[in-house]
């Protein structure tokens, strides 16, 4: 008998069942941590968002202008807080935020509606009101 260096369709078949099961495991749980990391985006875009918030009211307040923030897109002065949901806000020498937002319904995503900021992630959304210059909302699903 010559001597065979090569598997047998049993070993081929063991490592097949093995690679199976730990993908049956793994995927789960890679679904489970993308979740997880869209919530935390959304988290720090709004303590992001907030901060911007905090830095144009004060900003304000040196220049002796006591007005409130009634929108985050533009403030009747050219303001922006928020420059836009649609554009790369780094391109903005006004803009607060060093990334952009994107708008829509999808995990992850923004909806802007008035004063109202809904983010959006799997299996639900969170809205966000914009009042007496804050930006509040209760979230449990976010840790809000």
């Amino acid at each position: 008998m010559q001597n065979r260096k090569a598997f047998t369709m049993v070993e081929l078949i063991f490592v097949i069942v093995i690679i199976g099961i730990l993908s049956a495991v793994a995927i789960p749980k890679l679904a489970a941590t993308r979740d997880d990391a869209v919530i935390t985006v959304g988290v720090n875009t709004l303590a992001s968002v907030r901060n911007a918030i905090a830095t144009e009211r004060q900003k304000r307040i040196l220049r002796g202008d006591f007005t409130g923030i009634t929108n985050l897109d533009n403030d009747g002065d050219n303001t922006r807080i928020f420059t836009s949901f649609n554009t790369d806000n780094r391109d903005n020498n006004n803009s607060i935020l060093e990334y952009p937002v994107k708008q829509g319904t999808n995990a992850g995503e923004w909806q802007v509606s008035g004063t109202t900021y809904t983010f959006y992630f799997t299996g639900g959304s969170c809205a966000f009101t914009l009042a007496n210059n804050r930006l509040s909302g209760n979230c449990p699903q976010m840790g809000l």
